[in-house]
């Protein structure tokens, strides 16, 4: 299902033209249009809307920005700021090793899915955090950076508390579903524009396309990245209580806008309405001393309120394939990237984001990007991600019977050439066997 652009994005003011009508019929038409209204009403308090510039905070459009939300993934950009913080202050490097605890790998649903007591690096460990939005890896993060859950929360809600973001409180670093992990759009662009700010060192994080691990290639659930032009950040979240969130951020000439789209019904309408709030930025030019001023982001007044809980809206029956719970939209994967031209480079070839009839759709491929690939490696390499034997790929034994001598064993090898000649050799005559199903 496709919902309509919000009228807080139509640039045109509506008009309604008037007609002598019987009395009857001006009271039905004026109790539908109360009635529309207020289903208007209700579908936009389901949805929360906000876009400012990245350099001063400014506000250019706010709908339901300070109505607290629960966060679900895009949780994981307090989990990378914090991280980088950590590593800021010494205690930590990109190289630092860390090792997935059975509670790691207990982890549901999206994660990478690694062994008890592998260890990755700090470095691939953010990687595969904002692409593939890993939450083995998020635990992994918080048990190595904060000592447990529960020690990285105290340090997500510390940092959360200086950069100012009120609305918020942190229970876990992936985002899955806990009654009192919430904030709002307003803390989600504030958080937002502080990593910009104080870690352009690792801006690539934000945007990178696609990550390539042993045969498989994972795609970045932002639609927007190397789709919509000067995209370039940052973490899509998805549960039911929450509906489809995504913060946004895309530059051009040297301005950077940050969108939150929050409760939005589908991955591909929260980049639908992302796209459309940052092209309305863009384009404003010249016209915008003609808007109200909203103020710069942290000056929005907070509401007082319990966040929606959208379960049945999201998750229901009603709908015609409900998504799985606290579970993102997968993208597709290849299944032979080591085949640059057949699977590999299919895999990320991705599409434009095109303006039609108001709204933004999917275009064609236009633009190939090769992914980040996630080396494995001996404990001394620096691209470490993996260092368990488990993680490495089996050889397939030779199915060679035990015996004496060489000569016996020549006979009985049936993966070498001696299995070739045993397809090849003629079979001795006998009589014609009827035919059965098992011949068949």
């Amino acid at each position: 299902m496709e919902l309509p652009v919000s009228e807080a994005l139509d640039p045109e003011p509506r008009t309604m033209m008037v007609f002598p009508l019987r009395r009857s019929r001006v009271m039905i038409l004026g109790l539908a249009a109360v009635l529309l209204s207020l289903a208007g009403a209700d579908r936009a308090q389901a949805e929360a809307q906000l876009l400012i510039e990245a350099s001063t905070g400014k506000v250019l459009h706010a709908e339901n920005a300070t109505y607290p939300w629960y966060p679900a993934s895009v949780t994981k950009i307090m989990t990378a700021y914090t991280t980088l913080r950590a590593i800021k202050e010494g205690r930590i490097s990109l190289n630092t090793l860390l090792t997935v605890s059975r509670n790691a790998a207990a982890q549901q649903p999206t994660k990478m899915g690694f062994n008890v007591g592998t260890t990755v690096t700090i470095d691939n460990a953010l990687k595969m955090l904002m692409v593939k939005s890993a939450n083995d890896m998020a635990v992994a993060i918080a048990e190595g950076v904060g000592g447990s859950i529960g020690g990285f929360a105290d340090l997500m809600n510390a940092n959360a508390r200086r950069l100012g973001m009120t609305q918020s409180n942190f229970v876990n670093p992936n985002g899955l579903p806990a009654e009192n992990h919430v904030t709002s759009a307003r803390d989600l662009a504030i958080l937002a524009r502080a990593l910009i700010r104080e870690f352009p060192e690792y801006d690539s994080y934000w945007h990178i396309s696609s990550i390539r691990y042993g045969n498989r290639v994972m795609r970045n659930y932002n639609a927007l990245i190397d789709r919509y032009p000067g995209a370039d950040g940052m973490k899509t979240g998805f549960i039911c209580a929450s509906g489809y969130n995504v913060v946004a951020s895309a530059t051009r000439n040297g301005r950077r806008l940050i969108a939150v789209v929050l409760g939005s019904w589908s991955g591909a309408v929260r980049a639908q309405k992302a796209a459309q709030l940052l092209e309305r930025g863009f384009n404003s030019g010249g016209l915008a001393w003609l808007t109200p001023s909203l103020g710069t982001v942290d000056a929005l007044a907070p509401v007082d309120a319990q966040p929606p809980n959208l379960r049945e809206e999201m998750c229901g029956g009603h709908r015609r394939k409900p998504p799985s719970e606290e579970n993102e939209e997968e993208p597709e994967e290849a299944t032979s990237a080591g085949n640059e031209s057949e699977g590999g480079q299919q895999a990320f070839m991705l599409s434009s984001l095109k303006p039609a009839n108001g709204k933004f759709v999917l275009g064609p491929p236009v633009e190939t990007t090769p992914p980040v690939v996630v080396f494995t490696g001996p404990a001394d390499h620096p691209d470490t991600v993996v260092q368990t034997a488990s993680a490495a790929p089996k050889k397939k034994k030779k199915a060679v019977a035990k015996t004496e001598g060489p000569e016996k064993a020549a006979k009985t090898d049936v993966s070498g050439k001696a299995a070739k000649a045993a397809k090849t050799a003629k079979p001795a005559k006998q009589a014609k066997p009827k035919v059965t199903s098992a011949n068949q």
